[in-house]
């Protein structure tokens, strides 16, 4: 009979930024559904979800997508964490996205998210010099040549596994800084766009083992005058594109500048380094909007301004932020008027 590797993939404990953990479990036969993946137990202990005493937690696969890296019928499995009574674990943050989406499902909302990262090499960004710098920004953006990108390999690996995956996989490019890229999912509905989001990060996570790099996410990665990074966040919802969409979009933007330290304490831990009013950022203690402004909080896309209606970047969320908190605060704020 047919063996599924199946890597089973949660959220553990670990505050203020959650990380990632997996485990193979061999299933008998193929995998086609949801049901035909049991719930599966581990030790909470070891990821900081439970005490020593008491230390099981409850896995319930709710998302899966083709293993692109072990290939056949093999399978990456995103899950959410329950406790052994069965009731839904704190660090559970997935669960409070369906709920939001549920109640707001009318709206018929989608995300595409730019995920920005660095590559980091002996504890410094790919490619630059071990014990000086490389030259300022401003040649690294799209680049092209050995110059002026460092780790194209691991990139387009991680781009060909995605699309294996069948995740919705955008594009990818060169970022500001040296070492820096940028790879983007979607459009998608919230639950979905965030579970790909966490496979996606998942691979590349899995795949820099192989190539010697870390996968660094922190909003900045290198002090002084260097980018941060961030998981720009597009969002809509289907006012925002139909005809005279814009005035809904303008609308959303002053609620969310009313709740904008509620979004902030969701948008990712160290924000504040990013966030700094320069390189290509509003501070996190102002919020404004505009049209093609990449030094707003919130950019409304040219495209979106020429035709009427379209949709919102939220540039404030950073590199580590939960995918799953964004996309809640993002539906509950513009729809449910937070």
């Amino acid at each position: 009979m047919q063996k599924t590797m199946a890597e089973y993939i949660w959220l553990d404990g670990v505050q203020p930024t959650a990380h990632l953990r997996s485990k193979t479990k061999i299933v008998e036969g193929t995998v086609t559904r949801l049901e035909d993946l049991p719930g599966w137990g581990y030790d909470g202990s070891s990821t900081q979800q439970a005490s020593g005493h008491f230390s099981d937690c409850q896995l319930k696969p709710v998302h899966f997508v083709p293993d692109p890296i072990r290939g056949e019928n093999h399978i990456l499995v995103m899950c959410e964490v329950f406790n052994a009574d069965g009731s839904v674990h704190v660090s559970n943050t997935r669960a409070g996205l369906r709920e939001v989406a549920a109640c707001y499902v009318g709206e018929e909302s989608w995300f595409g998210i730019e995920q920005e990262y660095v590559l980091m090499e002996g504890g410094r960004p790919a490619g630059w010099p071990k014990d000086s710098f490389p030259a300022p920004q401003g040649d690294y953006y799209c680049a092209v040549g050995d110059r002026f990108v460092a780790g194209r390999g691991l990139v387009e690996e991680h781009m060909q596994a995605c699309l294996k995956a069948g995740l919705r996989f955008s594009g990818i490019n060169a970022e500001v800084m040296l070492g820096q890229w940028e790879f983007q999912i979607g459009p998608l509905p919230p639950l979905q766009m965030a579970d790909e989001l966490w496979i996606a990060r998942w691979l590349l996570l899995r795949l820099g083992e192989d190539y010697g790099y870390d996968i660094c996410l922190d909003p900045k990665p290198f002090k002084g005058d260097w980018n941060g990074s961030g998981a720009h966040t597009n969002f809509s919802t289907r006012a925002m594109r139909a005809p005279g969409g814009q005035a809904v979009i303008e609308e959303a933007c002053e609620i969310l500048g009313r709740n904008h330290d509620k979004h902030i304490a969701v948008y990712g831990s160290g924000n504040d380094e990013r966030l700094t009013g320069r390189h290509e950022t509003c501070s996190i203690r102002e919020f404004r909007y505009g049209v093609s402004d990449r030094g707003a909080s919130i950019r409304i896309p040219m495209a979106t301004a020429q035709s009427g209606a379209g949709y919102l970047e939220d540039r404030r969320p950073a590199a580590n932020a939960d995918p799953y908190q964004v996309c809640a605060a993002l539906v509950r704020t513009a729809c449910g008027k937070w």
